[in-house]
């Protein structure tokens, strides 16, 4: 389109200001009345385009203007004039002279702005969107890059693209070109992510994330991939902003977090409210620059009122929050040592109602899929039924053997023939259990159950065993549904029969609250956890092994909360606890080490974490061996921080050794095996060398789909590594048919809500984006978000 262009015979364009996926902004002269004024132009697309998608761009376009036009208050842009022009739709707004607040924070290098500023943009914003609401209307995209603070510091909402009457709960994906809920992720409401219905309260949950933003630095959830972002929404709480910045006032942090509630109705009633709210926090005390506190006289006047500018910056270290680690490797082997558990235990089988319990493990970043870390089901467990866990981060409760007391044949505690008979069959399962064969083992323990159910009654401690071991192999079935109704049960039955405070009692409580982390609830699982742990120090103390294998899950769910700090200093002090009870280099203290290396990620610290996986890595060749699976997952976390610390060559030879031992091992389909060479490959892509990346990719793919399934999560990580490749290369048709097929396995396998499925839908239209078909799905400063990325 030439500058010289004149739109309907009034609108002279003059130069190019904005580009988006939909359209461009102009500024313009309106030659009627001589004034400047912005105008926004839909792109036409030709008819080599899906025309469907035109459609909707369009029928997108003239709603933003219907509904612009009809606001009419200072906090809102003003709408002149709409039409169409030679088949160009165009838009005339009020021309803004200042930056919106996402150019505000990249000119401040994404430092905080300053607390009065902070808390001025609130008190315009939330007396904008109070109007918007009371005409009805919900914006649903608001975020820095849609509200302009011109000059003279007022406020102004842009970009009504995909606004819609607050009453107008059945807008389908006709309107959202791919069928997934329109907003950006650092900035949509938990439920807008799971497509449910959305009201003006989703608009303040987008809003509290803005203010986050621009108090300390970062939006609430700056994580690294789109999919971690929105399940950071649906399910993670925010750390407080003051953690961050102690200087802001803390009614101001109340008010944050009320926005930032996961539900609707636990946030402010409406934006009226809010505003109010925001009026009294601006009489709080919060520091000057200098960091002296201060004190004004009362509320001070909005910036357009005393038409004042931005001012100085604040004072303070960076307020970046901590980019998050790559998920942890599954470890999946027992532990061998001093009080190791041999394969098969020697002498007679444990009493009929020996418990013990088992403890899964956590999948890995590389190959599980984009949310299984959040989220999923573990991709292994430990071989070993009564060992200590390979793996810490995903421990459950300690093994409980206890014996029935004496009696006579056939009494009450189970004892006779036929007791015995089921007591031999408990054991059976257990072996099975040992050797991985869980659907068996689900079924003999199930089928032992109900006849000691018939024999010696529901809530016999040899019932619930069996109960208990029926739950602990639907988990190892990946059906953590199952398996969590199945532990809250005995968990009920032994604190009725045996007391809260007995082993056996905790540790179906604490299974419990592993069940819920596997399914995501990590609050109900935080707050169980925080319970056994009390009850154990009391009734243990401090330093027994149970305790400390608990305070060990209890940093984990920390960090899965985001209290990363909070989780780093558990850790530590577990490992602290476990060298003096253990020794420094026991399993169990080195899976802590492993997890404190892990935290050390998770707060961006990736030096540390790489000296700490490195010296765990060592230190299990030497107590385990070299090819121990344990040992194994060590040395993958090293090419985590190595690719994380952009040391791409030495995670590249890292993952070269690690591919070739555990083909050695392992054997070259493994799953870990295979988990090691997508590392590999992700590593190439990171090096620029996608050709090798693509061929490596695709390699595993079809690898991946004979040994797991077409639709197994790993197998759907490396189409979408492949498709990831073939965008590099710039083959985005190739890619966009990869990005489709994982997005229609997603929906058929998670459904369409899943964080999973909502991540592929994003991945499809960055693609139709490179094609020049769909609108931008990206925030330019949020790079996590502007290209697809390869997991691990």
């Amino acid at each position: 389109m030439a500058d010289t262009r004149l739109i309907q015979g009034r609108y002279r364009l003059l130069d190019l200001i904005g580009r988006g996926g939909m359209g461009e902004v102009w500024r313009a002269r309106d030659e009627a009345l001589g004034r400047r004024v912005a105008v926004k132009c839909l792109k036409p697309l030709g008819p080599q385009y899906d025309q469907a998608v035109t459609g909707v761009l369009r029928e997108r376009f003239r709603r933003e203007a219907r509904v612009a036009a009809a606001l009419q208050h200072r906090g809102v842009t003003v709408v002149h004039d709409f039409g169409e022009d030679e088949g160009v739709l165009f838009l005339v707004m009020e021309l803004l002279e200042g930056r919106n607040l996402g150019q505000l924070l990249d000119d401040n290098k994404h430092h905080p702005l300053p607390v009065p500023d902070v808390l001025d943009i609130a008190g315009q914003v939330a007396a904008a969107l109070a109007y918007t609401h009371q005409q009805g209307i919900v914006h649903r995209d608001l975020k820095p890059a849609n509200i302009m603070r011109l000059a003279d510091g007022s406020v102004k909402l842009c970009d009504f693209g995909i606004a819609r009457p607050g009453q107008d709960i059945g807008l389908t994906s006709r309107l959202t070109g791919t069928g997934v809920a329109m907003g950006t992720p650092h900035y949509m409401s938990p439920e807008q992510i799971v497509g449910g219905a959305v009201d003006h309260r989703s608009d303040l949950y987008s809003l509290g994330c803005v203010l986050y933003e621009l108090a300390t630095g970062a939006p609430p959830f700056d994580l690294g991939d789109a999919w971690a972002i929105l399940v950071g929404h649906r399910d993670t709480p925010p750390a407080p902003p003051r953690r961050h910045r102690p200087e802001l006032p803390e009614r101001f942090e109340r008010v944050v977090l009320d926005l930032l509630a996961k539900t609707p109705e636990r946030r402010p009633r409406d934006a009226s409210d809010l505003a109010e709210r925001i009026a009294v926090a601006r009489t709080a005390r919060f520091p000057a620059p200098g960091g002296d506190v201060v004190r004004g006289p009362g509320p001070r006047l909005p910036a357009w009122a005393l038409r004042m500018t931005i001012g100085s910056r604040a004072g303070g270290p960076d307020a970046a929050l901590p980019t998050p680690a790559d998920p942890p490797a599954a470890l999946t082997g027992a532990w061998t040592g001093p009080h190791a558990v041999p394969a098969v235990p020697p002498g007679p089988p444990a009493p009929p109602g020996a418990v013990s319990p088992g403890l899964p493990v956590s999948p890995d970043g590389c190959g599980a899929s984009s949310a299984a870390w959040a989220q999923a089901p573990p991709m292994s467990w430990p071989a070993a039924r009564h060992a200590v866990p390979a793996d810490g981060r995903w421990a459950g409760p300690p093994a409980v053997v206890y014996a029935a007391p004496p009696g006579p044949p056939g009494d009450a505690y189970g004892h006779g023939p036929e007791a015995d008979r089921l007591g031999e069959r408990h054991q059976a399962g257990l072996r099975l259990g040992w050797l991985g064969r869980w659907q068996e083992a689900a079924e003999l323990h199930r089928a032992v159950a109900a006849e000691r159910e018939r024999l010696l009654g529901p809530d016999h401690r040899d019932t619930l065993a069996s109960r208990y071991e029926m739950a602990f192999a639907l988990g190892g079935l990946d059906r953590p549904g199952e398996a969590l109704r199945a532990y809250a049960e005995v968990a009920a039955a032994r604190e009725r029969v045996l007391g809260p405070g007995h082993p056996d009692t905790l540790a179906a409580r604490q299974e419990t609250a592993f069940t819920l982390g596997r399914l995501g609830h990590h609050t109900e699982a935080h707050g169980i956890y925080t319970a056994v742990l009390a009850t154990r120090e009391r009734t243990m103390g401090a330093e027994h092994p149970d305790t400390l294998r608990c305070r060990h899950n209890l940093a984990f769910n920390l960090g899965r909360l985001g209290r990363h700090q909070e989780a780093h200093r558990m850790a530590c002090e577990v490992a602290a606890a476990r060298t003096r009870v253990l020794g420094a280099e026991h399993p169990d203290t080195l899976v802590t080490r492993s997890e404190v290396a892990y935290a050390l990620g998770r707060l961006d610290r990736w030096e540390e974490a790489l000296s700490g996986y490195r010296e765990v890595a060592a230190a299990r060749t030497r107590t385990l061996g070299p090819d121990h699976p344990d040992t194994f997952a060590a040395r993958y976390e090293v090419g985590i921080s190595l690719g994380r610390l952009h040391r791409a060559p030495e995670a590249l030879m890292v993952y070269r050794a690690l591919v070739a031992d555990r083909t050695r091992a392992q054997g070259p389909s493994h799953p870990e095996t295979l988990r090691a060479r997508h590392g590999l490959g992700v590593n190439l892509g990171r090096l620029g060398r996608w050709s090798e990346a693509l061929a490596e990719a695709r390699e595993v793919c079809a690898l991946r789909e004979r040994a797991l399934g077409p639709d197994h999560p790993d197998t759907l990580v490396s189409e979408r590594e492949v498709a990831v490749a073939l965008g590099w290369l710039g083959l985005w048709s190739d890619a966009l048919a990869g990005y489709r097929r994982v997005a229609r396995a997603r929906t058929r396998v998670l459904g369409p809500s899943h964080p999973d499925t909502v991540a592929s839908r994003m991945d499809e239209a960055h693609c139709l984006e490179q094609l020049d078909r769909h609108p931008a799905v990206a925030e330019p400063h949020h790079p996590a978000c502007a290209e697809p990325r390869a997991y691990g």
